[in-house]
């Protein structure tokens, strides 16, 4: 399996993973000036790139929160996690959330999250009129105790 990434600016940065057992790889800012993420304010990112998990179609890239940025300034993805489905070709976009109360400005080639390769499972849907039963059942929020 191989992760192929295509620049579609030369100033893109190909993404690495910044320590041997580090799981993502670290999506860099692509853009022309500063760009300034007010307070309460989501703005689209553009990483410059396209990417392709050659040769394993059951997995997903799914684009996570770098945690210095979202523990030290509260920017995040919008969507939380961004899923990048096997056969999208486009550029990979980082919609930036900007939680915390001081604006946060985002440079050319600064990191701003990261990509994890997942496997996925795709089983057939069917529609039953009942589940199986479980010592849980629909026991929801907090029914297991604190």
């Amino acid at each position: 399996m191989k992760l192929l990434f295509k620049k579609l600016n030369e100033k893109a940065v190909i993404p690495q993973r910044q320590t041997p057992y580090s799981a993502g790889y670290d999506l860099c800012a692509c853009t022309d000036e500063a760009v300034v993420i007010k307070a309460g304010e989501t703005v689209k990112i553009h990483t410059g790139l396209s990417a392709e998990l050659e040769g394993e179609k059951n997995a997903v890239l799914l684009i996570y929160a770098r945690s210095s940025l979202a523990s030290k300034f509260g920017i995040a993805p919008a969507n939380c996690v961004g899923v990048v489905d096997w056969d999208y070709r486009g550029e990979l976009i980082v919609a930036l959330h900007n939680s915390g109360r001081e604006d946060f400005t985002v440079n050319n080639g600064d990191r701003i999250a990261q990509l994890v390769i997942t496997p996925i499972l795709t089983p057939e849907v069917e529609e039953v009129t009942d589940l199986s039963d479980t010592e849980r059942g629909a026991g929801g929020f907090g029914s297991t105790g604190k």
